[in-house]
């Protein structure tokens, strides 16, 4: 377990606690969470810090400094993260610093283009809070999402790509021939191309303890996480759709049982998964009518998920060696709506998906080229991704190869 180096002083009902707690989680910064409400010695921390005022948050770093009630930009600044970038134009600008975004500036910038990389969250994406990656090749020992990260974005650096973090795009427009990126600070950034490798979220719960325990028993990919779970006695699964059945009976490779927890009446997956769930000797377990109101942990671990029926009233603790959340989810595009063409989920149409290259271009679109030409898109927020690290790592790769042709192309273009 990584040592928590900040302590956040607050309470369970103040919203600008909750904001300071999703921002340093999101930029993967451990920290230590103490209700001043339920801890005296902690309210009265406070106290001799504000000089005899209960002012909430109060932040406090590992060298003893502290901010009171710090907006994100504040924390972003001591925390040493980079919210500036040192020029106006680059070759290409890239939304986003999971695995996908960050292997297309690798191929890039070590290319010789001019590269910034945008990231809001913390660097690594989605992989960054995964508990240990087994299967992606090339470490057969296994490799922590955390290490994982690092390293890639260390060799990113390594060739110059320029890192923006807690910096989030809000909208893309045309200027001059230029894609144009205005980001949350009010500042834009221009460039020749663009990739979107912003990835997307998984739904929560947005139930009480989810947050604290993500990655130390709530997980929400069961090819990643589930085989850390090998002999378990349970399993509980939390959804009722196609990936919820199917996941589910993939975790029953691990764990003796899987208890299936699901809001409304029915299973809504395929038929053969259904089939395969009702068999005598599946050992999966469905609760109907059943949703999570509360996530309880000990010794920083998933320990008690307390559950209610929503048509009895019932309630109930489970006591699972882990949960996987199979709610959905949501493409990071917000900012491309009405602009790029998206499916019905928001989710990047790319490639053969569209057909702006006839009508602008007199050619078909690029591999991994949405319907803005020079604008492309890699990774789990690209329609038709399969969502695991390793094919994020190849999307990457292919798209700053067709990124390459498309600055080759454009050169061209400009001579002529």
């Amino acid at each position: 377990m990584i040592e928590s180096k900040v302590t956040v002083y607050g309470a369970y009902w103040c919203p600008d606690c909750r904001r300071s707690k999703k921002f340093l989680g999101e930029q993967f910064i451990p920290y230590r969470w103490v209700d001043i409400e339920q801890d005296l010695a902690g309210e009265a921390y406070v106290l001799e810090k504000n000089h005899g005022k209960r002012i909430i948050p109060t932040v406090v770093f590992e060298d003893g400094s502290f901010l009171v009630e710090p907006t994100n930009a504040e924390l972003a600044k001591k925390l040493g993260l980079k919210t500036e970038a040192k020029k106006t134009y680059y070759d290409l600008i890239i939304i986003g610093g999971g695995p996908a975004g960050l292997t297309a500036s690798i191929y890039a910038s070590r290319e010789g283009a001019d590269v910034l990389l945008i990231e809001r969250s913390g660097l690594g994406g989605q992989a960054g809070i995964t508990v240990g990656l087994d299967n992606f090749p090339g470490f057969p020992e296994g490799i922590s999402g955390q290490e994982f990260s690092e390293r890639v974005t260390q060799q990113a650096r390594r060739f110059g790509v320029e890192i923006l973090q807690a910096v989030d795009v809000e909208k893309l427009e045309m200027e001059e021939g230029y894609h144009e990126a205005y980001t949350s600070d009010g500042r834009h950034y221009h460039s020749r191309a663009v990739l979107i490798a912003t990835g997307a979220s998984y739904r929560r719960l947005d139930v009480p303890g989810e947050d604290d325990y993500i990655g130390a028993g709530i997980h929400f990919c069961a090819t990643c996480d589930g085989p850390f779970y090998k002999g378990a006695r349970e399993i509980v699964v939390v959804g009722g759709g196609n990936s919820a059945v199917e996941e589910g009976l993939h975790l029953t490779s691990f764990a003796e049982k899987v208890t299936m927890l699901v809001r409304g009446d029915r299973l809504t997956a395929s038929r053969v998964a259904l089939d395969k769930v009702n068999e005598p000797n599946s050992r999966v377990e469905v609760k109907y009518h059943t949703v999570v109101d509360a996530i309880e942990g000990q010794d920083s671990k998933l320990k008690t998920l307390k559950v209610r029926n929503t048509k009895t009233g019932a309630v109930e603790e489970l006591h699972p060696a882990a949960a996987f959340i199979f709610i959905g989810q949501l493409p990071n595009a917000p900012f491309l709506k009405d602009y790029a063409e998206l499916d019905q989920y928001g989710f990047v149409m790319t490639g053969h998906d569209i057909n702006h290259g006839k009508e602008t271009m007199s050619m078909e679109p690029l591999p991994f080229e949405t319907s803005i030409s020079g604008i492309f898109a890699a990774g789990d927020v690209r329609h038709g991704s399969i969502k695991q690290v390793a094919s994020a790592v190849g999307e990457g790769a292919a798209a700053a190869i067709s990124i390459r042709e498309f600055l080759r192309r454009s050169e061209g273009v400009a001579v002529s």
